[in-house]
């Protein structure tokens, strides 16, 4: 059989299919020995409690490292985090041509040039939508996609097997604020053409119905403003130039001069202004104009969505600000969805806003959010325009992917994919079929440290959280006896313990009772000396407190 008979066509999601966020895959094309490979987007997600100090989350992409000389080059979808967030982090170590739209260019070299150690320059080809290109063996459709930020694309990937499409993140929205409309005609006219397989968002693949346009959540927002009393603020995503569009034009047809507040805000604002997206809105107010506005004439436009505690809005619930507050009567609205994982940060921040008597509006008191992934009917819409013989559920939670399956089946789809991520699934030649697994998992950003567990040290900082440290100092003189009392210095550890003994003299007791109970010839193995008075001063701290907290002895003579 000759080796053009043996190709294949397989998706590899290396991130993004199991959890929301961190998406990244790879679409596979020729023999099983010999394939080339395509990259799809590079994102991120976000740290949560249990790990301490982590700054990002990315995909392991090990499998990508192996295969760096089979690696042909990597699409961006579109500049959210969760797809391109990690690019600058990682592409040194993948080392390929990255295509992207103009937006998502001037949002990552906006990214690049302020963080510390990023590479000095990243080869970049920019495409628009409606274009074709060729990057190895895929020939690569860009097709025009509704979602929450400018530019967004689905690509429509075809080798000699046949043409899959790839969504990205997309909703329908016939009335954007900020183009383009998910382009209808091109996807049925692929559809008709003929489809192998639909690789497809699922975010919100549990919520039926159709969602509301962007320019029905502006009427909503120019609502909210002009029955306002006093001050408005309104937060949302940074990166969602369309909602920033909304509320900007909502503020000036209300009559009101608009503040922006959040560096990321301003730095998305410039990249939109250069492209021309901001055109036909009036320059926002600088903080120094704030004290000569009156309340009743003023939108502040916030970062700080998700409770971030160094956002603008956290800091106005503070009132950390030198010239800018909020005071009672004003009002706050969260123009956001709640990511998972932030209900804890958020709530505190408006309870603090109510706790000072200003009032909180949020998606369903009003209409002033509306997610960019698509609904139930906008799925079904979609499976109807392309009619794929394979549907593939990515870009969500084992819910959301089982959910959009179902869904798939019941829009007559004869071969849906259940997949997570390191499956390798063969596309074509169809029917699909899972051909095994590559490495998966999760590395970490901590400062300008990438790693794992070992390498960035997170797993002892979990249990430093969980119960302390206790350094202790043991000096023997010429004779192998103490020199002195242990010097002993405990992090973390309560004071006392119930009978209101001192934790600390009660540890030093038992380090030296560990000491003098081993015998005068075996103390000169200084690593046995070592291990007997952590075991000791681990034992009497849980004896004490009821936990072991970590223990570094140092041993001198």
């Amino acid at each position: 059989m000759a080796e053009q008979d043996q190709a294949e066509l397989v998706f590899v999601p290396l991130g993004g299919v199991g959890e929301i966020g961190m998406n990244i895959a790879l679409y596979g094309y020729g023999p099983a020995n010999d394939r080339e490979w395509l990259v799809v987007d590079c994102g991120v997600t976000f740290a949560d409690a249990t790990l301490p100090g982590i700054d990002l989350v990315f995909a392991d992409i090990s499998f990508i490292e192996k295969n760096r000389d089979r690696i042909t080059g990597m699409i961006i979808t579109h500049a959210h985090e969760d797809h391109y967030g990690a690019l600058v982090d990682l592409w040194p170590r993948i080392g390929v041509s990255v295509w992207m739209t103009p937006f998502t260019a001037g949002l990552l070299e906006a990214k690049r040039m302020n963080e510390p150690g990023a590479p000095r320059s990243i080869p970049i080809s920019i495409f628009r939508g409606g274009e074709s290109f060729q990057i190895g063996p895929f020939a690569i459709e860009a097709i025009p996609v509704a979602h929450s930020i400018p530019e967004p694309m689905a690509l429509a990937i075809t080798t000699p097997l046949g043409t899959v499409i790839h969504t990205g993140d997309w909703r329908i929205d016939q009335a954007p604020e900020l183009g383009p409309k998910t382009d209808e005609t091109r996807f049925r006219a692929l559809g008709e053409k003929g489809v192998a397989a639909l690789i497809c968002d699922s975010t919100n693949a549990m919520r039926e119905g159709q969602s509301p346009s962007e320019q029905q959540v502006g009427e909503g927002i120019r609502e909210v403003i002009s029955k306002a009393k006093g001050r408005v603020a309104i937060s949302t995503f940074s990166s969602n130039v369309g909602r920033v569009r909304s509320i900007a034009k909502a503020a000036a047809d209300s009559g009101r001069q608009l503040l922006v507040m959040g560096r990321s805000l301003k730095r998305v604002i410039e990249v939109a202004t250069e492209l021309g997206y901001m055109e036909g809105l009036p320059a926002p107010v600088s903080e120094e104009d704030y004290g000569y506005i009156p309340r009743e004439n003023l939108v502040l436009l916030c970062t700080g969505s998700q409770g971030e505690p160094r956002a603008a809005l956290a800091k106005l619930a503070r009132d950390e600000f030198k010239s800018v507050a909020l005071t009672a009567g004003d009002t706050v609205v969260f123009s956001s969805r709640v990511i998972p994982g932030n209900e804890k940060a958020i709530l505190e921040i408006k309870n603090g806003l109510i706790d000072r008597g200003i009032r909180v509006i949020e998606d369903g008191d009003a209409l002033v959010h509306v997610s960019g992934h698509p609904r139930r009917d906008e799925l079904r819409q979609m499976y109807d325009w392309v009619k794929p013989k394979t549907a593939v559920p990515v870009h969500g939670e084992a819910a959301h992917l089982v959910a959009h399956a179902q869904l798939a089946r019941s829009c007559g789809v004869p071969d849906v994919a259940s997949i997570r991520d390191g499956d390798v699934l063969r596309l074509l030649p169809g029917p699909s079929a899972k051909l095994g697994t590559v490495p998966v998992g999760r590395v970490f950003k901590d400062g300008l440290v990438v790693g794992g567990e070992k390498e960035t040290g997170v797993a002892e900082r979990r249990k430093l959280s969980f119960a302390g440290h206790v350094a202790i100092n043991v000096v023997l003189d010429d004779r192998y006896e103490l020199a002195g009392d242990p010097d002993i210095v405990p992090v973390g550890v309560p004071e006392t313990n119930r009978s209101g003994e001192s934790i600390e003299d009660l540890m030093l007791d038992a380090a030296v009772g560990a000491f003098d109970s081993i015998p005068k010839p075996r103390r000169k193995d200084l690593d046995l000396v070592s291990d007997a008075v952590r075991r000791a001063v681990r034992a009497a701290a849980n004896e004490a407190w009821g936990k072991k907290p970590m223990v570094t002895v140092f041993v001198t003579r």
